[in-house]
């Protein structure tokens, strides 16, 4: 009985460890589509914005793209943000080479997923 209790602690224990991994440069992730209208999480342009660049006003092209994490920062507060670069080294919209992402939120409210 000890043994079956010390096992189920034990992979409690691995798969909170697992659970709380931090970001680290070179981390693989794909946007997924927005909960709303727009992203709440990762900082891409707001609409109207892309539409005084000259294109088009949707987030459907970003939608499926695998991201790479090119930079970590961690906030006084304990919020972790990551730079995100597209892996294929093409521009998001034409014009930005990374977009900004606070990491746990955008994570829970499926924004970006892990490959």
């Amino acid at each position: 009985m000890k043994k079956v209790f010390l096992t189920a602690c034990l992979s409690i224990f691995c798969f909170a460890l697992h659970a709380n991994k931090n970001p680290e440069i070179g981390d693989q992730f794909i946007v997924n589509s927005p909960t709303g209208q727009s992203y709440k999480y990762v900082k891409f342009p707001k609409l109207n914005f892309l539409v005084k660049k000259g294109k088009l006003a949707n987030y459907k092209n970003v939608k499926g793209n695998k991201v790479v994490v090119s930079h970590v920062e961690t906030c006084d507060k304990g919020h972790t943000y990551v730079t995100l670069k597209k892996q294929d080294g093409s521009k998001f919209f034409g014009y930005l080479q990374s977009v900004k992402a606070n990491y746990t939120k955008s994570l829970k409210s499926g924004e970006l997923s892990a490959i």
